[in-house]
């Protein structure tokens, strides 16, 4: 079994990718389709489920194909974008609407009503998440008010999140929710077993139509033989931030991991510790491995590539994503350029759903440089904000593990290091994500005894260490927050 592969299915924000690693972690090929994004409104977020689905099968086939065949593949992996609900029919198993999206705005009023109601005391005692549009559960209520499909659904309406519904088409049925993912519905409270009765009343969904929580490892299930040219076991499942964070080991308390991807989300492993956060953190599930928890603390961004995306794609100020670090270093600093990245709201520790986004300093002696390179710097900005909730929370950081798109940026590695006056360190394999979801799966499958001991799949690392003046970082930060602190 040692000469098998693992098969990783990542179903990102902005991409659905297969890839292919050996037990010792190398990762060995990568196919990728880019999903379509739907913007129905402002603030409003889709995804078309069936291209999701169609995606995922292609590459996984892709990758089959380069292994040798479903015998070559041990047990496949599946990490996900959270959040994001599929509704679909139960006995067809077609989706009754687009999915929506976690970075989707469409509940800010239903949320805030819930505040008013004083029901946010509550939710965020049980599930360690605040009310806030990004979580599921507004979501999937959303769908059965405003979409007739869902609202007739009956018995045979199914939720389910991402990795829900790959594991669905994948084995003709079956359905099921991993504890990470399922941490982040506000529907299972964080030390229970099921989902939990009275939230679901809350939020006026049906508790039958959510999905069997399971383990993050284990034998959940094969593949419908004629998917991939023979059944293939899916051994391991995980939300995207809490995989990546098994795929850097930081799976002690006290280290910590930011995916700088679409978002950027930073994870501290608390162990067993039930997280509470006097800060509007997040305490979420970072895996449950033979019934048992094991939890981190969270911040989430929302706005991280996709503001070099947006930069790119929107305002047409650079070719492409990579040129940003030497155009960050063209400009001794930033020209008094401040950049408050709110194209979706604010995330943690403000959650202001509503804010958006700034530019501010712009003078005749502004060029292009400097606004990119301000967009880069608010990138380490927010990072500095939750380091700061953190520590006042109980868990100071050490050493900081990054990861995604944006971490192979040096100029934003660096400037990281400088703002946090702590030691970056960045892998040479940046798939942290699905590396986790293929230590998942072979600890599922038997290939290894323990998360421990998959730990070895990881990758080696860069550091970048601080080199900034205190009274430059310091002057950095007044700007920045007095940004923050406009209307």
């Amino acid at each position: 079994m040692s000469e098998r592969h693992l098969l990783v299915l990542d179903a990102g924000t902005t991409s659905t990718r297969a890839m292919l690693f050996t037990p010792d972690g190398t990762r060995v090929a990568t196919a990728q389709a880019d999903l379509t994004q739907f913007y129905p409104q402002p603030g409003w977020v889709e995804h078309d489920a069936v291209e999701i689905w169609a995606h995922t099968l292609d590459c996984a086939r892709q990758m089959v194909a380069q292994a040798g065949g479903a015998d070559a593949i041990a047990a496949i992996g599946i990490t996900n974008q959270r959040e994001t609900v599929v509704a679909w029919d139960r006995q067809s198993g077609d989706p009754l609407g687009r999915a929506i999206v976690w970075q989707d705005r469409r509940t800010a009023d239903q949320c805030a009503a819930l505040r008013e109601g004083g029901h946010e005391g509550l939710v965020q005692q049980r599930t360690g998440l605040i009310l806030d549009p990004y979580f599921s559960a507004t979501k999937m209520r959303w769908m059965i008010d405003h979409w007739p499909e869902v609202a007739a659904g009956g018995d045979r309406l199914v939720f389910g999140t991402v990795e829900s519904w790959l594991v669905w088409k994948l084995t003709g049925g079956l359905h099921i929710s991993d504890a990470s993912n399922a941490s982040r519905t506000q529907l299972m409270a964080l030390d229970g077993t099921g989902w939990d009765e009275e939230l679901c009343a809350l939020f006026g969904l049906p508790c039958a139509a959510l999905p069997t929580i399971v383990d993050n490892a284990g034998d959940f299930g094969a593949t419908l033989p004629d998917l991939l040219g023979g059944p293939i076991r899916i051994c391991g499942l995980a939300g995207d931030q809490q995989a990546a964070t098994i795929g850097q080991s930081c799976l002690k308390p006290g280290s910590v991991k930011a995916t700088l991807g679409t978002g950027a989300f930073v994870l501290a492993s608390l162990g067993e510790r039930l997280p509470t956060s006097a800060h509007r953190l997040l305490g979420t599930v970072l895996c449950q491995i033979g019934g048992r928890r094991h939890y981190a603390l969270e911040g989430s961004i929302f706005v991280a590539g996709s503001l070099i995306q947006w930069l790119r794609d929107s305002l047409g100020l650079i070719a492409a994503a990579a040129d940003t670090d030497a155009i960050a270093r063209s400009v001794p600093d930033n020209g008094g350029v401040v950049l408050l990245p709110a194209l979706s709201g604010l995330g943690a520790p403000h959650w202001r759903p509503e804010a958006t986004g700034i530019i501010s300093g712009l003078t005749h002696g502004t060029g292009r440089a400097h606004i990119i390179r301000a967009a880069l710097e608010s990138m380490a900005h927010q990072v500095h904000d939750l380091a700061a909730a953190f520590a006042a929370d109980g868990a100071p950081w050490h050493v900081l593990r990054i990861d995604g798109g944006m971490s192979a940026n040096d100029w934003i590695a660096q400037d990281m290091a400088d703002m946090l006056d702590l030691s970056v360190e960045r892998p040479a394999d940046v798939e942290t994500t699905a590396r986790g979801a293929a230590m998942l799966a072979g600890l599922g499958c038997g290939l290894f005894p323990s998360l421990e001991a998959a730990a070895g799949m990881a990758s080696v690392r860069t550091r970048f260490v601080p080199t900034m003046t205190a009274d430059v970082r310091a002057a950095r930060l007044t700007a920045w927050r007095a940004l923050l602190a406009r209307p």
